[in-house]
């Protein structure tokens, strides 16, 4: 009979052995595993170029996972198991070091289901996240910006993202951001700064993010040259965007902003204080839009009137900051207008065009000559009559004759 110590001995063997083959099996299994990981993902990728495994926030049954910046795969885990997406937060934390997923989800948002197994979930995850194409056109103000954002499917919330917009601090890593002469008059400090284009954004992205996506594209625009052409006309680029957005909303036609270019830059220059006054009507429909109001091409005694430091029928020179998002030909219009141009007046002819006038009888003439135009194009918002006249509209007038006339086609 084996003695107690031979017994003890055995059983020790026998547990070794087992230990053993578990650990050979495991190893096999492992190795099986992940040798097959890459059939397993290529079978994934395949479907998903066929359209197999195409799910939006309209699919029957999504699941919306949105991975912030900065999570970690436990904190995923977390997200999946409170959707209900998986059943274990260990397992999916285990297999995704496994699979070499471990810090490489991307944050923003996904769209899962219920019925998908944990490869597929990690694997739609490491994917780029749902975005949506969302287009800003020159000269729209921050009011329609975020309008545009929202149609588009966008869901931040405005009042952070009118926080942002006025806290310059957060973006100090932009020098035209901090740069900016900040005054107590301006609405928003960073209107004028999202780049009219058009961007992928994640329907879930906070407010900072999209601002920086805007801001990132603005500085790709704001060539060095800029900045020395501004500091020769002995402006800021803050000024520069601000005569940009009021050249933006006058016309859209590129050589037509070389002329209102060269007027506002004539009027800031001269010594008559009145034409220093740019007395565009630009700014005052941004007023009227920022009180809930239609923007026209003609307009009231009341609105002329409307108390704020942007009214440059009351003001002189620059308003405390841009009142729309202007583009490239804006911008370089403002820092390169019309060489030798004389005209200190103009006005919007009603089909598009613009009517320049060196003095103010010509001026007067043209509004004589266009007015009747404007109430026929009261819908139209993107050409507005400015400068000065006799009946306080914005007005032009007929070039001179040896002064090629902006290019009206």
């Amino acid at each position: 009979m084996l003695s107690k110590k031979i017994w003890v001995a055995l059983r020790i063997l026998v547990i070794l052995l087992l230990l053993f083959g578990f650990a050979v099996l495991g190893v096999f299994g492992g190795f099986n595993y992940v040798i097959s990981q890459d059939t397993r993902f290529s079978t994934l990728k395949k479907g998903l170029a066929e359209g197999k495994y195409k799910v939006t926030a309209e699919t029957k049954d999504a699941v919306t996972v949105v991975v912030e910046s900065g999570d970690s795969t436990s904190d995923i885990a977390d997200k999946l198991y409170e959707k209900g997406l998986i059943k274990n937060k260990l397992v999916f934390s285990l297999m995704s070091k496994i699979n070499g997923f471990d810090g490489a989800y991307v944050a923003g948002t996904h769209y899962l289901l219920k019925t998908y197994s944990y490869d597929e979930i990690m694997f739609f995850m490491t994917l780029e996240p749902a975005t949506v194409a969302v287009t800003i056109p020159e000269g729209a103000t921050y009011v329609q910006v975020k309008k545009i954002l929202h149609k588009a499917g966008l869901t931040f919330n405005d009042e952070e993202f009118d926080q942002c917009m006025n806290s310059p601090n957060m973006f100090v890593d932009f020098d035209f951001i901090a740069n900016i002469d900040i005054s107590e008059d301006r609405d928003y400090i960073l209107a004028g700064y999202l780049y009219p284009d058009t961007y992928m954004f994640d329907v879930n992205a906070k407010p900072e993010t999209i601002i920086r996506r805007f801001l990132s594209n603005m500085r790709s625009k704001l060539y060095s040259e800029y900045y020395t052409r501004a500091k020769g006309l002995k402006m800021s680029m803050d000024q520069v965007i601000t005569l940009a957005s009021i050249i933006q909303m006058e016309t859209g036609k590129p050589r037509d902003m070389m002329y209102v270019s060269a007027v506002f830059h004539n009027r800031l220059k001269s010594k008559d204080k009145s034409l220093r006054k740019f007395g565009s009507s630009a700014t005052i429909n941004y007023l009227v839009e920022k009180n809930g109001g239609k923007t026209s091409l003609l307009h009231s005694d009341d609105e002329l009137a409307i108390d704020s430091p942007y009214n440059t029928y009351k003001h002189e020179g620059l308003p405390p900051g841009p009142i729309c998002m202007p583009g490239l030909d804006a911008i370089s219009a403002a820092l390169y207008p019309e060489a030798g141009c004389g005209y200190l007046y103009f006005c919007a002819t009603g089909d598009g065009g613009t009517a320049f006038a060196t003095t103010l009888k010509q001026h007067n003439k043209n509004i004589a000559k266009y007015k009747d135009n404007w109430t026929k194009h009261e819908d139209v918002t993107e050409e507005e009559p400015h400068g000065e006249d006799i009946d306080d509209q914005n007005a032009g007038g007929e070039p001179d004759e040896d002064t090629p006339p902006a290019d009206n086609n």
